[in-house]
């Protein structure tokens, strides 16, 4: 038998993690991403910073709330290798901390929109559609559940 066509599967059999959920950990660790994306510029180092956070306070409030998710992109990484099997209890309830950190940056976002004054940014519009969009995702994704219940299987 043939099974070439399911892309899903990785070579052991094991489903490989959707792309989705690699995108919604970047989009939680948004603030380590330009972070570590500042830290190539030679010139100005904050000049970047400073073009997605104006206010330092946001920033760094982004980078304590975006911590958690390059915690569980580890548990991911960790759950590729199948080892340490500490991290499987973790990696069961993966779901619960990612609706953790969509509350938390929820919340940061409601705390942007009150110092801007409710005033329209096309950065905190595309946040909040995003934070929807992950959301939808997390209820609705099937591939998502099987992924998560896949390690519980060893």
């Amino acid at each position: 038998m043939n099974f070439s066509h399911i892309t899903w599967l990785d070579d052991k059999g094991h489903i490989k993690p959707p792309i989705w959920l690699y995108l919604l950990l970047a989009f939680l660790a948004r603030g380590w991403c330009i972070f570590i994306a500042s830290l190539t510029q030679s010139h100005d180092r904050a000049e970047l910073l400073r073009l997605f956070y104006p206010d330092k306070s946001d920033f760094l409030l982004a980078l304590a709330a975006g911590l958690g998710a390059v915690v569980l992109y580890g548990v991911v990484l960790a759950e590729r290798r199948r080892a340490p099997q500490w991290l499987r209890p973790i990696f069961v309830r993966l779901k619960w901390g990612l609706w953790l950190l969509l509350l938390i940056d929820a919340a940061l976002l409601s705390q942007r929109l009150l110092h801007g004054q409710f005033l329209f940014h096309w950065s905190q519009a595309v946040d909040a559609l995003v934070l929807f969009w992950s959301s939808l995702y997390l209820l609705n994704s099937k591939r998502l559940d099987y992924y998560l219940k896949d390690w519980s299987k060893d």
